[in-house]
Formats: C-alpha cells, sequence, structure tokens
C-alpha cells in the first residue's frame, strides 16, 4: 500500500493542488490584503500573511485528494 506521502507526491495531486491554491489563494489574498498593499509596501509580515494565505488552500486540496484515493483503495 502506498503511503500518504507518496498519494500527495502525485503529479496529478500537485497540479490540482497548485491550481486550487493558486486560486483560492488569490482571492483570499485580494480578500484580506489588498487594502494594505494599496496603503503600504510590503512587509515580512504581510509576505508571511500572503504565503500562508497560499498553502492553506494548498494543504487542504492535497488532504481531500489523498483521503479520496485512499477511500477508492481501500473498497477494492
Amino acid at each position: 500500500m502506498q503511503t500518504w506521502f507518496k498519494l500527495a507526491l502525485q503529479p496529478a495531486v500537485v497540479r490540482r493542488a497548485l491550481k486550487v491554491s493558486l486560486l483560492v489563494g488569490t482571492l483570499l489574498t485580494i480578500i484580506n490584503q489588498l487594502p494594505r498593499l494599496l496603503e503600504q509596501p510590503l512587509n515580512t509580515a504581510i509576505v508571511l500573511q500572503i504565503i500562508l494565505t497560499y498553502m492553506v488552500p494548498y494543504a487542504v486540496s492535497t488532504y481531500s485528494a489523498v483521503e479520496a484515493l485512499r477511500a477508492i483503495g481501500n473498497k477494492g
């Protein structure tokens, strides 16, 4: 049986998670950070918040895909 991390690193899972992260992360960054970005220059705190804003949907998408693959694998 494949490990959780092997499934998480499958190209199809990574591609899907990157797409979700780019879309959701961008929307959340616009919603949450746009006023700050327009008013002041980037600083370390803002950059870290933006990075986390992209990492969360990546992690959620990866987790969801892996668990779905594991559920399908357990049925067979």
